[in-house]
């Protein structure tokens, strides 16, 4: 498998509540943001899950937003941190996550 066949996805991962989660206690769940290297979108979301999964979470549904290059096409402004972020995904053939957000339910 040559670099050159390797692309970075960026994912949307839905995340449920199983114990010892780490997210807080009043959080219903969450929204992570990860960058994953892979051939292809489906190998991307595949390898994702199974890495969440075992980091002890609950991966509910993914969404992806395409590689770099597609996304430029589409117009997102991708940030240099952003773009070192996939980089280092790359660079060290994992799963990175960027960011996480807790769900609280408001009411």
């Amino acid at each position: 498998m040559s670099e050159e066949q390797i692309h970075v996805y960026t994912l949307t991962v839905e995340i449920g509540r199983i114990e010892g989660d780490g997210l807080p206690d009043n959080a219903t769940g969450a929204a992570m943001m990860c960058f994953c290297p892979a051939k292809t979108e489906a190998e991307a979301v595949r390898e994702t899950v199974a890495i969440l999964k075992q980091g002890g979470l609950a991966p509910l549904d993914v969404s992806s937003y395409g590689t770099l290059e597609e996304r430029l096409d589409d117009g997102h402004d991708i940030s240099d941190e952003e773009k070192a972020m996939m980089q280092r995904s790359i660079d060290e053939n994992s799963v990175v996550v960027a960011m996480t957000s807790p769900f609280f339910d408001v009411g």
